[in-house]
């Protein structure tokens, strides 16, 4: 196939590329700069130039593909809000270039727009929550949108944490915050789960989604179901040689700024139903042994 993706350089995307091609298929991959487009070239991918923001690009790139992969996102959480609204906009633009294609389109959002900090594991049956406090529900609303009005597609949820080298999310974020303040924290107890994969992983089940070709279907990209929060600040805690430390509310709120809502995301994750339809099985390390031996302190 000739897939069409959007986030093709990013530490998930590139990792998509690399899977997509391994598999014998063609990439055009968007890009923004020269440098994303010469990243795209150095692994033999094509380069479509243009951006999520640029309906024209999005609706040419897909309209010369057999199947898209969307991955791009603007990851500022100052204006997380306006992101996310752009996001569903970028999808709604390139639905309307699929429809009427039967071509897969595949949708990346993440497992805490479902049911979180009820400690019952999200399935992939649980639909999006659009009364709760994630606001990139909109993609998940947007992708049902879509499949109403018959587009072929289906939506990858990503845990919390993505890991592996060159990771820049939200481990080395909190690994930043322990540095600067002294300390490696968690909130409460520190039971609070995060679920995480490895980003290879987490590419396969892009992969595999797209040559499944399913509709309206929701898969989760989740080699581990949850990591306590504790044990991620005690692994910091042992590299960085700072004291443990659990903090309340109050306390948690100085510590990790606007990061606390995440830091104390509870969002245990099963993947089961999407390793027995894809037959998907996480082959990299864990969250943990990454943290631990991955370059994490460079």
């Amino acid at each position: 196939m000739r897939v069409f993706v959007t986030g093709a350089t990013g530490f998930v995307g590139s990792a998509v590329v690399q899977e997509l091609l391994r598999a014998g298929h063609q990439v055009l991959g968007l890009a923004r700069s020269d440098a994303a487009a010469q990243a795209l070239t150095d692994v033999g991918a094509g380069v479509h130039r243009g951006s999520i923001e640029d309906p024209e690009s999005l609706t040419s790139g897909a309209e010369q593909a057999d199947g898209v992969i969307h991955m791009a996102f603007i990851h500022d959480f100052s204006r997380f809000e306006e992101n996310c609204e752009k996001d569903r906009q970028a999808i709604g633009v390139l639905g309307a270039a699929l429809k009427g294609t039967n071509k897969p389109l595949i949708v990346t959002s993440g497992t805490a727009t479902a049911r979180v900090n009820t400690g019952r594991l999200v399935t992939e049956n649980d639909l999006a929550d659009p009364h709760g406090q994630n606001f990139r529900v909109a993609s998940d609303l947007a992708v049902a949108k879509l499949a109403e009005q018959g587009v072929r597609v289906s939506l990858v949820r990503l845990p919390p944490s993505v890991h592996g080298e060159g990771d820049h999310g939200f481990v080395p974020l909190i690994i930043a915050m322990a540095r600067e303040k002294g300390e490696s924290a968690y909130p409460g107890d520190g039971e609070n789960c995060w679920p995480a994969v490895h980003r290879f992983d987490a590419a396969r089940v892009f992969v595999l989604a797209l040559e499944k070709g399913a509709q309206d279907a929701i898969y989760h990209a989740s080699a581990e179901e949850g990591v306590p929060f504790r044990e991620i600040a005690t692994m910091i805690g042992k590299h960085l040689n700072l004291p443990v430390v659990s903090k309340n509310a109050q306390e948690a709120a100085a510590h990790f700024g606007w990061f606390t809502h995440f830091a104390s995301l509870n969002n245990p994750t099963s993947s089961q139903i999407t390793r027995d339809v894809l037959g998907w099985k996480p082959e990299h390390q864990d969250l943990l042994t990454d943290i631990d031996t991955a370059g994490y302190f460079k």
